[in-house]
């Protein structure tokens, strides 16, 4: 399963890699929502959480719609600017329709692929916007109905409220982790002149890939998506509170951008969800899982496991295929013997794989 962004035609120049303080911003909004898709980041969210001003903190609680299960596509923009206020001047820009429908769609489970009509304008989208906001909670109903009679005001309160999150912790915050993510989209910039999109887009992520052949990016996500760059180009945008997610603007009449985990030393690759579904396969068969209760104990031959678990060798050797197939297993010789042993760290990890692949 993917997200694809078709980008046949499009010069290397409109793939453009950088940091957006809006996206950064709402990123962190996103932690303090939801700190349990974060643990790495649970010290930073408990402490800001407790620095908010009461006021403030209520205000979020009324805007989180906007961030807290997807964030809208306005918010993390094809076109960063240098400052959040030149950010929050582009948004001002787009219409209410498509502002309206951006922050409504992000209430409902999955982003729509194909045009929808605006709930400003048709009644059937109004109602629907208002029932899936209306099921979420009385929050989120409250914000779709004010937002649904009075957009001007409704935009004017949001973009005071970003300016208050600026005020109160995002500025601090920025001027610490602004520099890494420069210098992250700028090491990716160099890698796609020199070397091509292809090199660039690998070194975003283990989960994202050039398709050289069809001319598309391909993203490891749990859903199955198209869209396509049209030739206005696609964003990358690093992010520090970003991770674990890839977030992906593909909304039809929006550029296509991948907000994605910035570089930090001494962190794992995201493990793609088709081989943490592999693993997890080759875990639920109940003899394999005797055979990696002895491999955890050291290294066992074919035939010494065959005989202490009273198998035959061929049957052994095949369940040793799959977990080995799986990444689960590390081999060694011992003269004309192969030792097969458990990778543990391997498996410590597969909570965590899990957990990430399913919240990319």
């Amino acid at each position: 399963m993917s997200v694809t962004i078709d980008i046949a035609g499009l010069p290397p120049e409109r793939i453009r890699f950088a940091p957006s303080p809006l996206g950064e911003l709402t990123a962190m909004l996103h932690v303090l929502s939801e700190p349990g898709h974060h643990p790495a980041l649970s010290g930073w969210a408990v402490a800001t959480a407790a620095l908010l001003e009461p006021e403030l903190a209520d205000r979020l609680l009324e805007a989180e719609t906007l961030w807290r299960s997807a964030r809208a596509d306005f918010l993390i923009p094809g076109r960063p600017g240098l400052t959040l206020a030149d950010e929050l001047d582009a948004v001002d820009r787009i219409e209410d329709e498509a502002y309206v429908a951006a922050a409504l769609t992000s209430q409902r489970a999955s982003a729509p692929i194909h045009p929808i009509p605006s709930p400003l304008t048709d009644p059937a989208a109004r109602n629907l916007a208002l029932d899936t906001a209306r099921a979420r909670g009385p929050q989120q109903a409250a914000f779709a109905e004010l937002l649904l009679a009075d957009p001007p005001a409704v935009r004017a309160w949001v973009r005071r409220l970003l300016h208050d999150c600026e005020e109160a912790f995002f500025t601090d915050a920025w001027q610490r982790i602004r520099n890494h993510l420069t210098a992250d989209a700028r090491q990716k910039t160099d890698l796609l002149m020199r070397q091509g999109p292809a090199k660039a887009i690998a070194a975003v992520s283990s989960a994202v890939t050039l398709d050289e052949t069809r001319h598309r990016i391909v993203i490891d996500k749990l859903q199955d998506v198209s869209t396509s760059a049209d030739g206005d180009g696609v964003t990358f945008i690093p992010s520090i509170h970003g991770r674990p997610h890839l977030t992906i603007v593909f909304s039809p009449g929006w550029r296509p951008v991948v907000q994605y985990p910035a570089a930090e030393p001494g962190l794992p690759h995201p493990i793609p969800p088709d081989v943490v579904q592999r693993r997890l396969e080759a875990l639920a068969h109940p003899v394999r899982i005797r055979l990696c209760r002895t491999l955890s104990r050291g290294g066992h031959t074919t035939g010494e496991l065959a005989a202490f678990w009273q198998l035959s060798a061929p049957a052994v050797s095949r369940h040793l295929a799959v977990l080995k197939k799986a990444g689960l297993l590390t081999t060694r010789r011992r003269g004309r013997y192969v030792l097969y042993e458990l990778d543990l760290d391997t498996c410590a990890r597969l909570g965590f794989d899990l957990l990430e692949a399913v919240l990319r």
